[in-house]
């Protein structure tokens, strides 16, 4: 099964990068936190002090809301309690037609609704009629010879404010307003009995347990939130540790569907990916010293034995250490010619060009090179036009195509097949390099544009280069914005293709955009 890869800086973009800082710094990780909560202790404080605040806001919005609501209530069922006693009293006064004992005695049905209401009846005059707390001062009703009562004006211990009392009016037959009822709560300005007033501290009371409640529970949650939170967090902690103090084998295992289980897989993967780069470092190291060590080594060997008078001085043992001189020149160059591409020390010099021309020109001037190797080299035109303008540096294009053709030479068996290929695609170039060589390991693709970095396969070939190619033709791409994607399949070939965007300066702006 083919094996795909991509690289290049567009390949993805990380919208959260930043400008690197110029100040740089190093410490040894510590074992706990210098002072301060830890993250269990300061979620747990969070839900708390959450929890306390929906109590208060709820406490407030009760207090204000539902207290005014509840007196409104009280009022209503009073004011409700003094229309119906100063019904029965019209009623009693129509049949009597004037103010008696009997008449006032219905006064005393307000009581029997509760023994907190306190209940007084006035004359059309003003007079005071009636009042529950004469009893208690020595006073009562002064009824006249002629059975009718006398209004007096005797202290008592009814409220004297609008807000503590409620009235009604009491008529004769013909409709007349012929007295009045005074309703109030004994020991209450609110007209609130002391049911009322049990049943409101007992409403706030248990609000009171309920947020209490509610903060200890927010606690337990919290806790044990924070604790499920932290557990993968610590693994990861715990892990970092191990590998800065060398063990690069070392993972978390954190894996899930949420930001911590990606946070556990990307950690993991980065130290593979550390893990792979070291070893790589490390065998690179070996690569280079051995590659520049065979070159030197024949030259040593050549003059040393021109020296020694065992070898001729001649043209040919010379040629043979210019040769070498050669081979190491070129090698200097394409690191040195990397370097300058990866730290900006190239300009990239776009200009208007045809593309189809400029790879069906390389094409046709490697074509006796492949020849010779046994080779079968073709151009293929996809585009279904004859001309497909970009905006490239030519030079670095053509280098980085002859890179990918030298390398398809360098792996593919005689009487192979190399193919160079240039389409259109929306707004880029694609330009591809499929050969019918030995391939590219699955596991090695992602590794194929690391500087002087060889399969082990390649490794086998005599033909087997540095790598350096490779690494060049990925910078050259990475200047032109675009794009690099590898499909290979051990024993059946590679297929690289290079993908441009033909106008360089919409995807700058495009870029600029992004990144602001």
């Amino acid at each position: 099964m083919a094996a795909k890869f991509v690289i290049g800086k567009n390949a993805h973009v990380d919208e959260g990068s930043k400008r690197p800082s110029s100040r740089n710094s190093w410490n040894t990780i510590k074992r706990k936190p210098a002072g301060g909560p830890s993250f269990t202790a300061s979620m747990t404080m969070a839900f708390a002090l959450i929890a306390l605040m929906m109590a208060l806001i709820f406490v407030t919005v009760l207090a204000v809301v539902w207290g005014g609501q509840f007196s409104s209530y009280t009022r209503q069922n009073m004011q409700s309690i003094a229309d119906s006693t100063a019904a029965s009293i019209s009623e009693a006064y129509g049949d009597e037609g004037r103010w008696t004992a009997q008449v006032v005695s219905a006064a005393s049905t307000a009581s029997t609704f509760s023994s907190d209401i306190g209940v007084q009846v006035i004359d059309a005059e003003g007079g005071v009629l009636y009042d529950d707390t004469w009893a208690a001062g020595g006073d009562s009703a002064k009824v006249k010879g002629d059975g009718t009562l006398a209004a007096q004006s005797v202290s008592s211990l009814a409220p004297t404010g609008a807000d503590s009392v409620v009235t009604a009016s009491i008529t004769d037959d013909e409709g007349r307003e012929v007295g009045t009822v005074r309703l109030w709560a004994f020991g209450s300005d609110a007209l609130l009995t002391k049911a009322d007033s049990a049943f409101k501290d007992s409403s706030f009371e248990a609000i009171g347990i309920a947020a209490a409640a509610g903060v200890i529970l927010a606690c337990v949650i919290g806790y044990f939130t924070s604790r499920r939170m932290t557990s993968p967090i610590q693994k990861i902690t715990n892990t970092a540790k191990q590998i800065r103090n060398g063990d690069l084998t070392a993972r978390s295992g954190v894996k899930g569907a949420d930001e911590i289980g990606q946070l556990g897989e990307t950690f993991d993967d980065m130290a593979t990916s550390l893990e792979r780069d070291l070893k790589l470092e490390h065998r690179l190291t070996g690569d280079v010293a051995h590659e520049l060590r065979t070159p030197l080594m024949a030259m040593q060997a050549t003059v040393e034995a021109m020296q020694d008078g065992v070898l001729p001085a001649d043209d040919e043992h010379f040629e043979t250490v210019a040769s070498e001189v050669r081979r190491l020149s070129r090698l200097v160059d394409a690191m040195l010619k990397l370097s300058r591409l990866e730290n900006g020390g190239t300009e990239l010099k776009t200009e208007r060009a045809d593309v189809v021309y400029l790879i069906r020109s390389l094409v046709n001037s490697q074509h006796a090179l492949f020849h010779e190797k046994g080779l079968h080299l073709r151009f293929i035109n996809d585009t279904g036009r004859e001309e497909l303008m970009a905006d490239i540096d030519a030079d670095m294009i053509r280098e980085a195509v002859v890179n990918l053709m030298s390398n398809a030479m360098r792996y593919t068996d005689s009487d192979g097949y190399v193919t160079v290929s240039v389409r259109q695609e929306r707004g880029d170039v694609l330009i591809s390099v499929q050969d019918t060589g030995i391939g590219i390991a699955k596991e090695d693709i992602p590794q194929t544009f690391s500087r002087f970095w060889r399969s082990d396969v390649s490794r086998e070939r005599v033909s087997g280069g540095l790598g350096v190619g490779l690494s060049l033709t990925k910078e050259i791409v990475d200047k032109h914005n675009g794009t690099i994607l590898v499909e290979s399949e051990l024993g059946r070939g590679t297929t690289f293709t290079l993908r441009i965007p033909r106008d360089q300066k919409r995807r700058n702006l495009a870029q600029a955009l992004q990144e602001a």
